[in-house]
Parts: structure tokens; C-alpha cells; sequence
């Protein structure tokens, strides 16, 4: 365990509950520490059920292309705790985390706090330090009342797809999880949104109409489609033709669109139509569609492929049997395994008369792992049990027939525990 690790395994004791939205315990450490969030280069800040990860990575990608320095915020880890900070372009060391961890948890002074308001006021306090041209900010959980929201003024807001999930903390609707992503609005600053269910959509609308903030919606302010090869862009500022976003699926023409017109309504001076088109090109962003060529790839047939994806909900399982025909003419088999709490059969659903196998998994370290049996259930006992990515992975190469294409998702915990055991790093 690192230095940075220890600590943080220490600070789970300030607090009884992992996650308790709320602003008041971290506003009150954030005026301790003397208001780091008043101290930060501009700031997009990004909510959303489905794609804000990728959102973020277009983002940064865009604004890196054009030479800009940017920190970046998310959540959860895949491997590794650093992951979640990203100063001016490299990942944080393990030294200036744990003296960060280490002076926080002393401004602290053992007051009530969870560990995500922590590393929440860690990583502000170290964007703060750090000359930057630009941060990038990924809400938590839900947005109105999440860490990330104590942000005053953001030069843009951004909301990916909205779907059902954490009800628990959220609420049991898709109007009231919506209110709660825009939560993070702002009077008066720009937000982009990319295609809602109209009862999402409507609430977003009417935060946005409340707060006289600009809102940029797919298919009304911006367009987004595949064409020539590439993609075609379109907002009040003009058209851009654009190569294909560099992370796969059809549904990143969504995120991809909800970063340029996020960046196109806030207009920086240092935008340009060549650094869209770059960042597109090159944005990376782990376990969203990721080809393997590790360990775990290693155990299939040559000609096959293994990928990984993290979706793990409703919107998530639609937007991978989108992305499913593409792989059509060769054998298709998944490989799930999910979080205890998940509705495996919501995901599930889209994905069953796509698949010529799928495997219910439950990796050892995988944090609060759906039991196999469950996923087993949920799938209509169409599912076998792997039980691990490995075993499944012998078994699809057992069985022989032509080069296929492999796809392990279900989770970001089963995701962090695959990258490991293929031997594919995160950066």
C-alpha cells in the first residue's frame, strides 16, 4: 500500500457513510484551506449518467492539442488512486498526493468528512498550485449536491446522457435524476447537452431557463453525425468536418459534440478548428471500448480480439448493442460481471440477441461483486458461469470456431481488475 493509500484508508473513519451528498462539511474545509475553488484556471465542469468520463477526455484532448495546459478531476480509479488527478498534463506523484492528503487531513483536524470531499478539496488545493490553463472537473455523483459543486462560477457546464441509476442516492425517476445533474448550472454560463429522453431534457431545460443560462442541445444549437468517414459539426458558429472521434462506438459522436459545443460557447482564445479536429483524433480514455493486448488477450486464438468496457446500467447496455452490428460479421461474446446493488437484467436486456455467448463473471478483488448466480439469473439463465475473466476467456477459445471479438463490461471495478490482470497500464 502507498503512502497516499494509507492515509486515505485512515481518513474512512471521519465519516460513517461513504457517500453522503452534501456542500456544508466540505465548504467549511475548503475556508480552512483559504478557498482553493476561488484559485482555479477556468473550469468546465461535467455531469452526466453515461459518457462524462469520455466528455472529459475530449476535452482535454482538444484544449492539449492546442498546447494548453490542463489539470483534470474524475472518478473512480481504474488501478490505481492517482489516477483521479491529473496536473497540467502528467498524473500526480505519490509524494505531492500524499503531502497534499497530508496537510488537508491536518486543516481537518478530525472533523466529520468523507473521503471524497477530501480528495475533492486534495485535488483543489493542488490545482490551485499549479499554473494551468484550463480544469477540467467530473462531477461524482449526481451533481447538485456533490463535492465538485462547490465551484462558483465555471467558464462552461456540461451534462452527458442521463439515465437511471444510483436511485438510491438520486431518486427512483429520470425527471429527478436530471434535476440533480443540473444541479451544477450556473447563472448566466453556458451548459452543452447531448441527446436526453424528453422528460430528462425538459428539466434540464427549465434549470437552464431559470438560471438565464445559455443551453447548447444536440439536434437543436448543435448537430453531430457521421459522414465521409469522419464527423460533421454544426452550431451557430459554422460547420466543422472532423475525423472520426478516436474512442469507438456511436454514441461518442454525443460526447464528442457535447465537448466542442461546450468549448465553442465558452470561447477561449486558444480554440481552433485544427486543435477539435486533433483532439478528436486522439483523445484516449481507459475501459470505454479498449482494445487488450496483454495477459488476458494472450489466452485468446490468434485473429481474435478481447475489449473492455465499463458501462454498467440501462443507458450503458443500449449504447453497446448500438455499437454491437459493427462487429456483425465475425462472432460476438461478453463476458460481464457487475456491482452488487446494479440491475443486471436492465443491462442485460439490449445485449442478449446481439451475443453468440455470454459469461457471468466475478473477479476475487473485484470491489462489492455481483454474485455469478445472479447475473446468471438476470441474463435468463442464457448466461455461464465463468467464473472468472480468465476461465471464461479458456473456455470461448475451447470451443473453437472463427476469430471472434471478446467484450468484457459490467463494471468499472471488474474494469480496474481486467486492466491489472492484462498487464495494461493507465496514463
Amino acid at each position: 500500500m502507498s503512502r497516499a493509500e494509507a492515509i486515505i484508508d485512515r481518513l474512512h473513519a471521519l465519516h460513517p457513510k461513504l457517500i453522503d451528498l452534501s456542500l456544508g462539511r466540505l465548504e467549511r474545509l475548503l475556508a480552512a484551506l483559504g478557498h482553493p475553488e476561488r484559485q482555479l484556471p477556468p473550469v468546465v465542469h461535467v455531469a452526466g449518467t453515461n459518457g462524462k468520463g469520455s466528455t472529459c477526455a475530449f476535452l482535454r484532448a482538444i484544449a492539449e492539442a492546442a498546447g494548453q495546459r490542463v489539470h483534470v478531476y474524475t472518478s473512480p480509479h481504474l488501478v490505481c488512486f492517482h489516477e483521479r488527478f491529473r496536473l497540467a498534463g502528467a498524473l500526480v506523484t505519490e509524494d505531492a498526493l500524499a503531502a497534499t492528503l497530508e496537510e488537508v487531513e491536518a486543516v481537518n483536524a478530525g472533523e466529520p468528512i468523507t473521503v471524497f470531499e477530501v480528495t475533492t478539496a486534495v485535488g483543489l488545493l493542488m490545482f490551485s498550485r499549479v499554473p494551468a490553463d484550463l480544469l477540467v472537473l467530473e462531477v461524482g455523483l449526481g451533481g447538485r449536491y456533490d463535492a465538485t459543486n462547490v465551484i462558483p462560477h465555471p467558464a462552461a457546464c456540461a451534462i452527458a446522457s442521463v439515465s437511471m441509476d444510483h436511485m438510491d442516492f438520486l431518486g427512483d425517476s429520470l425527471a429527478g435524476i436530471a434535476g440533480e445533474k443540473a444541479g451544477i448550472l450556473k447563472p448566466g454560463v453556458p451548459a452543452a447537452t447531448g441527446r436526453q429522453l424528453p422528460e430528462a431534457l425538459a428539466v434540464i431545460e427549465a434549470e437552464a431557463q431559470s438560471l438565464r443560462a445559455p443551453l447548447l442541445r444536440r439536434d437543436h444549437e448543435w448537430t453531430a453525425e457521421w459522414a465521409d468517414g469522419g464527423m460533421r459539426y454544426a452550431d451557430s458558429l459554422g460547420v466543422l468536418h472532423l475525423p472520426r472521434p478516436a474512442l469507438p462506438g456511436p454514441h461518442q459522436a454525443d460526447n464528442a459534440g457535447i465537448a466542442i459545443a461546450a468549448l465553442r460557447a465558452w470561447g477561449p482564445a486558444w480554440l481552433s478548428d485544427a486543435a477539435i479536429a486533433a483532439g478528436l483524433a486522439t483523445a484516449t480514455w481507459p475501459a470505454r471500448l479498449q482494445q487488450l493486448h496483454g495477459s488476458l488477450a494472450g489466452l485468446l486464438p490468434d485473429g481474435w480480439e478481447l475489449w473492455l468496457d465499463g458501462g454498467h446500467n440501462a443507458g450503458a447496455g443500449q449504447a453497446l448493442a448500438a455499437h454491437l452490428p459493427d462487429w456483425a460479421g465475425r462472432p460476438r461474446h461478453l463476458v460481464i460481471g457487475m456491482k452488487s446493488g446494479k440491475a443486471p437484467d436492465e443491462f442485460l436486456r439490449p445485449l442478449l440477441p446481439l451475443t453468440d455467448s455470454i459469461w457471468a463473471v466475478a473477479e476475487p478483488g473485484q470491489h462489492l461483486a455481483m454474485p455469478v448466480e445472479e447475473i446468471v439469473a438476470a441474463s435468463g439463465g442464457v448466461a455461464r458461469p465463468g467464473p472468472h475473466v480468465a476461465d471464461a476467456l479458456r473456455a470461448i477459445a475451447t470451443a473453437g470456431g472463427p476469430p471472434g471479438r471478446v467484450l468484457v463490461c459490467g463494471s468499472l471495478y471488474l474494469a480496474g481488475e481486467v486492466l491489472k490482470a492484462d498487464g495494461t497500464s493507465v496514463n
